[in-house]
Formats: structure tokens, C-alpha cells, sequence
């Protein structure tokens, strides 16, 4: 017997969900103080995900299926690093001189 596919929505709203979870986990464990706006970014995230499915409304924000924007996803990932002690600075090179012009 053939099992229907499951709603794919559904899932990429318990995949988020999950994560947000792992993310305050990890950063609970580690020990980690999670500054006020991450935690409540994690905390009215979760709220959203959990009311309406999704937790942005503007379709060009993500995509079509995804329960996170582009945006929430990276500040996630970013959480998610700093609770596992993976925080990478940014590595911004100047602008460089170019030689003399050629004639």
C-alpha cells in the first residue's frame, strides 16, 4: 500500500521549529547568553511559525513552501553559531589601489 506524500508545508513548519528549538537548546547548554533580541527573535518566530504556518508574509521574502524568510534563516544560522562557539568574524578586505593606467 502506497503512503500519500505528506503536506510539504507541514513539513518545512515542524523542520523550522525544530531548529528554533535546537538553537535555544544548544545555547542553554553551552551556556551561552543570548543577547534580548535573539532570544525574543527566537521566541515570536517560534509564535508565528506555530499560529499561521509560516512566520513571514511577504511571498518575496522566501519561498512559496518555506515556513522562514531568507533573512530568518540566516539570523538563525547565525544563533545557532554563536551557541556552538562557531562565531566567524566578518572578513572585509579594504578596497585595493589599482596601478598606474595604461595608455
Amino acid at each position: 500500500m502506497k503512503r500519500a506524500s505528506p503536506d510539504p508545508r507541514l513539513q518545512a513548519r515542524r523542520a523550522a521549529l525544530n531548529a528554533l528549538r535546537r538553537a535555544r537548546r544548544a545555547a542553554d547548554r553551552a551556556g551561552v547568553d543570548l543577547s534580548d533580541w535573539e532570544g525574543e527573535f527566537l521566541g515570536s518566530v517560534a509564535a508565528r511559525v506555530e499560529t499561521y504556518g509560516r512566520a513571514f508574509g511577504d511571498p518575496e521574502k522566501g519561498q512559496g513552501g518555506a515556513a522562514l524568510s531568507m533573512l530568518q534563516t540566516v539570523k538563525l544560522k547565525e544563533i545557532t553559531a554563536k551557541a556552538k562557539g562557531e562565531k566567524k568574524d566578518l572578513k572585509r578586505k579594504p578596497f585595493k589601489r589599482r596601478g598606474a593606467p595604461t595608455k
